[in-house]
């Protein structure tokens, strides 16, 4: 029986100038972002101006996680404890974890069967729930129908701050992700698209929120020896109004970062061809449904998701265990009980009581989530393709 032999957390290897760069940084002992050499810039400011001119923004700041970023980010916006913020109900839990971290109350919406926002429950829950904040997340590469959620965001003076963990190098109609609402999130933890370990990125176009965010990070009013922000004057209007929180990014992981940022598009091309095979043995397998892309989609397939719709729910664990005693290591976003990374709206009691999001319900009770690393080979990706579509079949 065919069997599947590679892990799949196996990340590829720092690049070799980012192993050169990280060393010399330990032997700098400058491993503090604010303890610089003169006028030196360090690493993370670097990586800053850096990633802001990737991004095609003015202000970008280099936090120790994108949960953190998020976190900042709400509070930036001018999130305050009890406002209600509209989110996607499917999403990993830092999302919940960072509205819960600065007091707000969640008002979760409905996703549609492509993984999206439900466009109409945004549409009702805007109208009725009084939120003035959307943190949307682009949950597994996944990008809505941005043109409707920017539309819906303007007609009733919402802010929105756009959780692109999943989605860095991604775009909808040319534009990159995270360049649609106010403000934008990124990760580098270990299985996004650039790996530090963990870390991540804020970036926006806004002034104040950049210089609250900043502050916010723990600038110790070192914050001109950032490289991304707005001029001294911003800063005077916000620094003593903004808590620090110590969320920033060391020079360690920013050099390490620095290496990997100008091999983003190559990789993003890999993970797409990769993507697609899988993609094509899941379209040809019995009862195996792929989420449709939309036209105006450019997407990163760094990992795959499909639903086993031909399977009732109880039988969907053993799908799965067949498949990991094959190989293949699969996640179920349909348990009941959070396991992994994996958990639903429902595992987040401390967010008390939400209303019932069938919609939700009905399309994670049957998905199923994978890796695509960039250890993998196009040989690889047939034998899991071929695995899954046996199991399927079974």
């Amino acid at each position: 029986m065919l069997r599947f032999e590679k892990p799949f957390t196996l990340q590829e290897a720092i690049p070799e100038a980012g192993i050169e760069r990280a060393i010399a940084v330990m032997r700098s002992g400058r491993l503090h972002r604010y303890n610089t050499d003169g006028d030196t810039p360090s690493e993370a400011a670097l990586l800053e101006r850096e990633f802001a001119d990737y991004q095609g923004v003015d202000y970008c700041l280099a936090c120790s996680s994108g949960g953190a970023a998020i976190q900042i980010a709400l509070r930036a916006t001018g999130v305050s404890p009890g406002d209600k913020v509209l989110a996607n109900a499917y999403t990993l839990a830092p999302v919940p974890g960072a509205m819960h971290a600065v007091g707000a109350v969640p008002v979760l919406v409905d996703v549609d069967q492509n993984y999206h926002i439900d466009i109409k429950d945004l549409l009702l829950k805007a109208t009725t729930s009084g939120a003035k904040f959307l943190l949307l997340s682009h949950m597994r590469g996944h990008i809505g129908d941005m043109d409707a959620i920017v539309r819906i965001c303007r007609d009733f003076n919402i802010v929105m701050i756009e959780d692109c963990a999943h989605t860095m190098g991604a775009a909808w109609n040319g534009i990159r992700s995270g360049n649609f609402g106010k403000v934008a999130c990124f990760s580098t933890q270990t299985y996004k698209h650039m790996n530090s370990g963990e870390g991540g990125f804020l970036t926006t176009n806004d002034p104040h929120v950049a210089a609250r965010a900043v502050v916010h990070s723990g600038s110790y009013m070192l914050y001109s020896r950032h490289g991304a922000i707005p001029d001294p004057d911003i800063f005077d209007e916000v620094k003593l109004h903004s808590a620090n929180f110590s969320s920033r990014m060391d020079n360690l992981r920013a050099s390490i970062l620095r290496a990997q940022l100008p091999m983003l598009d190559e990789n993003i091309a890999r993970w797409n061809a990769l993507y697609g095979i899988l993609e094509t043995h899941f379209r040809n397998a019995p009862g195996i449904v792929i989420p449709e892309r939309q036209q105006h989609e450019f997407f990163v397939g760094s990992s795959i998701q499909f639903r086993a719709e031909h399977l009732e729910k109880r039988y969907i664990p053993d799908f799965v265990s067949r498949c990991g005693n094959r190989g293949v290591e699969l996640k179920w976003f349909g348990e009941d009980e959070p396991r992994g990374f994996t958990s639903r709206y429902d595992s987040w009691k401390y967010l008390g009581e939400q209303e019932t999001l069938p919609g939700t319900l009905k399309v994670l009770e049957k998905t199923c989530d994978m890796r695509i690393p960039l250890t993998f080979t196009a040989d690889d990706c047939h034998v899991i393709g071929t695995i899954i579509s046996e199991e399927a079949a079974r």
